[in-house]
């Protein structure tokens, strides 16, 4: 059995998955802009992970730890991208392998920005719901550091997703050299509540990425 206890440590806040067969790799996953670690699809994932046998830590970013509501200020973008770090610095306390990160949406998004400045950090991305431009503007694609992500990115994407089009997002991960895989979800939006969405796939291709 796995198991759930709460983590803290130099202002990361979450819950630490804990496999009871490590295989010695971790994960770190974050929310979205409207949500918090405690969101159904983090836990989910995490608790899948942990099967699998990576410990899994699920974090708030340092906009939710001051507040319980409200979206993310671009002004604080820079802190969280540094709360993720030390996220992913704080687990390597507790596995010895190649740790990935990533998250829902806006947690995902940060995840590719910290890993384009700091492509040591983690052995590989996993993006839930990528936000490849606000709904109704494709021309704003935020795409400028896809050409500098030097590591394994997974994303999984909703067919009805108005952040970007299936199409869209497969034209856009070709820029990245690290190589990336796309799971689509049938029918799934933004938040993937709907469709046909199996966690096992992510599980296996994020075991293939991290090696």
């Amino acid at each position: 059995m796995t198991s759930v206890e709460p983590f803290a440590a130099d202002g990361v806040a979450g819950w630490l998955h804990l496999p009871d067969r490590p295989d010695g790799r971790g994960i770190v996953l974050t929310h979205g802009a409207g949500g918090n670690c405690e969101a159904p699809l983090l836990r989910a994932a995490a608790a899948l992970f942990a099967e699998a046998g990576l410990a899994a830590l699920r974090c708030d970013l340092p906009f939710r730890q001051r507040r319980p509501k409200g979206p993310p200020s671009p002004s604080g973008a820079a802190a969280d991208r540094d709360g993720l770090r030390r996220a992913v610095v704080a687990l390597r306390t507790r596995v010895a392998g190649p740790i990935a990160m990533g998250g829902q949406s806006y947690g995902g998004r940060q995840a590719t920005l910290l890993a384009a400045d700091a492509p040591q950090l983690a052995a590989a991305l996993l993006l839930f719901s990528y936000p490849l431009h606000p709904p109704g503007k494709p021309e704003r694609r935020r795409t400028e550091h896809f050409p500098r992500l030097a590591r394994p990115c997974i994303f999984v994407h909703g067919s009805a997703d108005p952040f970007a089009t299936l199409a869209e997002l497969r034209a856009a991960i070709a820029l990245i050299p690290g190589g990336s895989e796309l799971i689509a979800v049938d029918g799934a939006g933004h938040d993937l509540k709907r469709g046909r969405f199996d966690l096992a796939p992510v599980v296996a291709a994020l075991g293939r990425a991290l090696g």
